[in-house]
């Protein structure tokens, strides 16, 4: 027997209907043996999610909106237990989170609460063992993920479990207080998980077919990508694919195990696949790019000096001035004597003076000038390195739809180009790559 983990987000087990085709799901396949489950999601356009209405909870409580807050909670999840005909009160469970809530036990135990309770329905439901996160995934004092040790205490415990379920989103501090991962980090606890089981496969089903080429909301109908490695994913995810939380990969990419996205409401789409490599299926593949993707809300930095080239340390004393502001550079591009900083616009804000009396003053730079409202567009694909013209076709693209460039951005691997745009022009700077490669 084969081991297959699988994750369902939440508008995979919005409901009872919902839990009734996750369960139809997994049954399907003996293989299917660790579940992870999300909290609860939307029902309908304009319902509340649970972990939303959990921190609502939270922020709430001690005030008169608390009950009624926490009522929807109790109400959703008596809904999915009756809709369910199990045998399973969750009354004291209730009760106890209520409690800890109103005696401020912590925003991350508010919030996690909505997986831990799912986990307990399915578990019932399914028939399967329930092992709560807080006792297999473990995070250090700074806050970052204990990734070895939980590995090491969750393989023990599922070497010992033939099938169970595990909430996803949380784990515990060394001080056994509740920690959450970021919003999405269910994909990390299943990741967590088929690193731990020895899985096969890491099965992530949500509400779509897998990834799309690009955004639907930007361009109608765009074609499913089927095959994508780890290293393209992480690209497109970093830049504003959101079909799986973008830090899930690197539990898998460590065990070499594959991703597929699957559909809860079509299980019988292919989805897409994720693996470390795509050597032996390029042949297979009709186009040169993998896929596009974005994010709004970007700064650039031009800092402008002679002999810049030259001068031992430039770069250096740059990136101290980002230190002390607390500052990432997002991207990088340069020339002989310029240098580019693509900075988030938000983080500039009250202090871009100051910014730039330091830089000069660490720099002497001949100018330094910042410009804001740009967007970057990515553009992801393996084979754009043997590819001959990829980067001028995706110029030439942009320039017959009179969109101006404003910066280009293109690494080393080739894997792939990242053009700067103004705001206004990145929804059809999108459509423009897309009919230009895909129709």
């Amino acid at each position: 027997m084969g081991i297959k983990v699988v994750k369902f987000g939440g508008s995979s087990l919005a409901d009872a209907n919902q839990f009734k085709k996750v369960a139809d799901i997994i049954k399907a396949d003996a293989d299917r043996r660790y579940v992870v489950p999300s909290a609860p999601g939307k029902r309908f356009k304009e319902d509340d999610k649970v972990t939303d209405l959990l921190y609502k909870s939270f922020e709430n409580a001690g005030k008169p909106e608390f009950e009624d807050v926490f009522g929807k909670i109790r109400e959703r999840y008596s809904s999915i237990v009756k809709d369910l005909g199990i045998e399973l009160d969750l009354d004291a469970e209730l009760r106890d989170i209520e409690t800890c809530i109103l005696n401020k036990a912590g925003r991350d135990f508010a919030a996690s609460r909505g997986e831990y309770l799912n986990a307990k329905i399915l578990s019932k439901y399914l028939g399967y063992e329930f092992i709560d996160a807080a006792e297999v995934v473990f995070f250090n004092d700074d806050g970052t993920l204990d990734a070895e040790k939980t590995n090491s205490v969750l393989a023990e415990r599922l070497s010992d479990t033939e099938r169970a379920v595990i909430p996803g989103f949380y784990g515990s501090m060394p001080n056994h207080t509740i920690k959450t991962f970021s919003r999405g980090g269910s994909d990390i606890s299943g990741a967590i998980v088929a690193r731990a089981a020895g899985a096969d496969v890491y099965e992530n089903w949500t509400d779509v077919s897998g990834f799309l080429i690009c955004d639907p909301r930007i361009v109608e109908n765009p074609a499913p990508i089927e095959l994508i490695t780890y290293r393209e994913l992480r690209e497109l995810s970093y830049m504003g694919a959101t079909v799986l939380h973008e830090d899930s990969i690197f539990p898998v990419k460590v065990a070499g195990i594959p991703i597929e996205i699957k559909n809860t409401n079509a299980p019988e789409d292919k989805g897409t696949r994720i693996v470390a490599s795509c050597r032996d299926t390029n042949k297979d593949m009709t186009n040169v790019i993998t896929g596009i993707a974005g994010k709004k809300g970007f700064s650039v930095v031009t800092l402008e000096k002679d002999m810049m080239n030259e001068e031992v340390g430039f770069g250096k004393k740059v990136l101290e001035v980002l230190s002390k502001y607390g500052l990432c550079f997002e991207h990088l591009p340069s020339g002989i004597d310029t240098m580019g900083l693509v900075l988030d616009e938000k983080k500039l804000l009250g202090i871009e003076d100051d910014l730039i009396a330091d830089l000069f003053a660490a720099t002497a730079s001949d100018s330094i000038n910042i410009e804001n409202n740009i967007s970057l567009v990515a553009v992801v694909g393996r084979k754009m390195r043997n590819a001959q013209g990829t980067a001028a076709r995706v110029f030439n693209s942009l320039a017959q739809a009179g969109i101006n460039i404003r910066l280009i951005d293109q690494g080393s691997s080739e894997l792939n180009i990242i053009i700067g745009v103004d705001t206004k022009d990145f929804e059809e700077a999108i459509k423009a790559i897309y009919n230009e490669f895909v129709k």
